[in-house]
């Protein structure tokens, strides 16, 4: 009796240590279970009835029953291979995105910038010529997606990851696309001529479309206003020095420049005879003056002259033509709130000239004003006074080229003397010719 206790009693420490062993070991090796879990039946079968067991073996423990089933799978070929080892930190990490690796993908044709393999628990690294078949992918999406669906899992990125796992299924699940993203591992270049030039850069709008298009039209508004006030400026500065210099009419002056610049004539008279009363006024004597020559004399005169020409020329709001001082009307915004109901007066216009031309009508005023406008350009129809508008209209410029270059000749005999003019008409009516 004292015999068989002890027997029973080693019987039970043994059973207790080799308990404490398999679980250390599977404590510092969960790798080598989860493999063993996920095999075959044979090979489960195998292990199961071979002699070498963990209560034989006494101190081997279940380690040496999976060594055991590895080694013999190494050395016999007849043995079913073991099934590829899952990638660690998949299905139970809080950010798995961490252990989904890369992949070359930025038109996303695939899984994006994951890997198919690592999002569903597997390292190509590591599976060597045994790669994971359809079962075993099937057994980890149905596992990943009892933890990441969305009727299972309220966290804010589980929508997002569940998404990536059913996109990685439906890739390694299809034959061609398993293939073609096999393939493509590796080969940046090939995936560049395959999907094409555009697939290097994603771009994605980084700022607010609304305040990118108003920072452009309030730059482009700005443009058009200083443009405006340049296209005024240019035209005041001819002005300037036509009435600075007196030009006449056949120097290039006009009209306009010569009323300038008697308006100024004046002001500087005046203020001449005040500074001379004011000076008459104080009792003080006469500076003498430095004598000037004639042409000193000219230019210290238009010197004088030439601030008030520049007031008097500021004060001319529009030059015709467009050449106007710049308004609120000439920001691009309002250019364009304008433009749809121009277009349609000037469409509504046309229409309404053909329609008179097909019924036989003749022009009516303001038909005639249009086509002397069109004919003598716009510049040349704002500058020009009323007079010589009516004069366009009668001489009917629109009719041909001969009465458009006759008003031209016209306009340039008018500048010279009336000497001039009593001769070229006599001329005119003698040789019938234009004036060379």
């Amino acid at each position: 009796m004292p015999v068989s206790r002890g027997r029973m009693r080693l019987t039970v420490l043994l059973f207790a240590y080799c308990l404490l062993l398999a679980l250390a070991l599977s404590a510092f090796r969960p790798s080598a279970f989860v493999a063993a879990a996920e095999g075959d039946d044979a090979s489960g079968a195998a292990a199961a009835s071979s002699p070498e067991s963990p209560a034989s073996e006494g101190d081997g423990g279940g380690a040496s029953a999976a060594e055991g089933d590895s080694s013999s799978a190494g050395t016999n070929d007849d043995a079913p291979k073991k099934p590829p080892k899952r990638a660690q930190g998949t299905g139970d990490d809080e950010n798995p995105e961490e252990n989904w690796g890369t992949f070359y993908d930025p038109q996303s044709v695939f899984c994006g910038d994951y890997d198919c393999y690592k999002i569903l628990g597997f390292d190509h690294e590591t599976w060597g010529d045994n790669p994971p078949d359809a079962k075993l992918i099937t057994r980890s999406y149905r596992q990943l997606s009892r933890r990441w669906h969305p009727d299972k899992n309220r966290g804010k990125k589980a929508k997002e990851r569940f998404v990536k796992i059913n996109r990685a299924y439906e890739i390694l699940t299809n034959d061609e696309k398993r293939k073609e993203y096999d393939y493509l591992r590796g080969r940046p270049d090939e995936y560049f001529d395959k999907y094409g030039s555009n697939v290097l850069y994603k771009y994605a709008p980084k700022s607010d479309v609304v305040f990118v298009s108003v920072l452009l039209l309030s730059i482009l508004s700005a443009f058009t206003y200083f443009a405006q006030k340049q296209k005024w400026q240019t035209v005041a500065d001819r002005l300037i020095e036509a009435s600075v210099e007196g030009y006449g009419l056949k120097d290039g002056g006009t009209d306009e420049s010569l009323e300038i610049r008697e308006k100024a004539l004046e002001r500087l008279a005046a203020k001449r005879n005040a500074e001379a009363e004011a000076e008459s006024g104080s009792g003080s004597p006469k500076k003498k003056k430095d004598r000037l020559t004639n042409k000193e004399r000219r230019e210290k005169e238009k010197d004088e002259l030439r601030p008030f020409v520049a007031e008097l020329v500021s004060e001319i709001q529009d030059f015709g033509a467009g050449h106007h001082q710049p308004t609120w009307r000439d920001l691009l915004v309002v250019k364009l709130v304008r433009m749809p109901p121009a277009l349609i007066r000037a469409t509504v216009t046309q229409c309404k000239y053909w329609s008179r031309r097909m019924r036989g009508l003749p022009l009516n005023d303001e038909e005639r004003e249009l086509l002397t406008r069109r004919a003598v350009g716009e510049v040349a129809w704002y500058a020009s006074s009323e007079e010589d508008r009516k004069e366009m209209i009668e001489r009917e410029v629109w009719v041909s080229s001969q009465a458009l270059e006759d008003w031209r000749e016209w306009v340039e005999v008018r500048k010279l003397g009336p000497g001039y003019q009593k001769r070229y008409g006599r001329w005119k009516k003698k040789q019938g010719s234009k004036l060379e």
